[in-house]
C-alpha cells in the first residue's frame, strides 16, 4: 500500500536527524551535510519511497549516493572540518582541555584519512547506529564485507590515535 503525503512527511521528520549525522560523517562539514540532507528530502518528496522501505535506511542510501555523485563531480575534494567545541558540564583543567583537543584533532584526521569505503561503514554503524545487516543493505555489500571494513577502520583509527583496538 502506497504511503500518503502525511505518512511520508512524518517518516522524514523522524529520519532527518539520523540522516544529518550520517551526512556529516561523510562530508565532515555542517553546511554540506545540511545541503545533502535537504537534497535527500527533496528527492524523497519528488520521487517517493518504495513500499515497505524503512525511511531512515532509504535516506541514508540517498545521502550516500548524492555524496558519491558530488565527489565524482569535483576534480579535487576539499577537506573542511569545522572546529568542534568541547562542551563540559563542569570546569575542566587547561591541561585536560588541551589534551582532549589534541586527541579530537588526531581522531578527526584519522577518520578523514580512512578510505571512503571504511569511513562509510564506520559512519553507518558507529554514528548512524545501523546494524551490520542494515549497513550491508544500504551499501549493497555482503554483511561480511561490512564487518571486515568496520574492523579495519577501527584498527586504523586505533593505530592513528594511539589507542588499542
Amino acid at each position: 500500500m502506497a504511503r500518503n503525503r502525511d505518512e511520508i512527511s512524518l517518516a522524514i521528520i523522524a529520519a532527518a536527524p539520523h540522516a544529518r549525522r550520517f551526512a556529516y560523517s561523510l562530508c565532515r562539514n555542517a553546511a554540506e551535510a545540511d545541503d545533502l540532507v535537504q537534497s535527500a528530502i527533496e528527492r524523497v518528496l519528488s520521487r517517493g519511497v518504495p513500499d515497505g522501505t524503512d525511511m531512515k535506511r532509504w535516506m541514508f542510501k540517498i545521502c550516500r549516493n548524492l555524496w558519491i555523485d558530488g565527489l565524482r563531480a569535483k576534480s579535487v575534494r576539499t577537506d573542511a572540518a569545522p572546529e568542534i567545541g568541547l562542551a563540559a558540564p563542569e570546569p575542566v583543567s587547561a591541561e585536560t582541555e588541551a589534551a582532549d583537543r589534541i586527541m579530537l584533532q588526531r581522531t578527526e584526521a584519522a577518520i578523514d584519512a580512512l578510505p571512503p569505503a571504511y569511513r562509510e561503514v564506520l559512519a553507518l554503524v558507529a554514528v548512524g547506529g545501523s546494524s551490520y545487516k542494515e549497513a550491508s543493505e544500504t551499501l549493497e555489500v555482503p554483511v561480511g564485507t561490512v564487518m571486515s571494513r568496520l574492523a579495519r577502520a577501527r584498527a586504523m583509527l586505533a593505530d592513528a590515535t594511539g589507542y588499542a583496538a
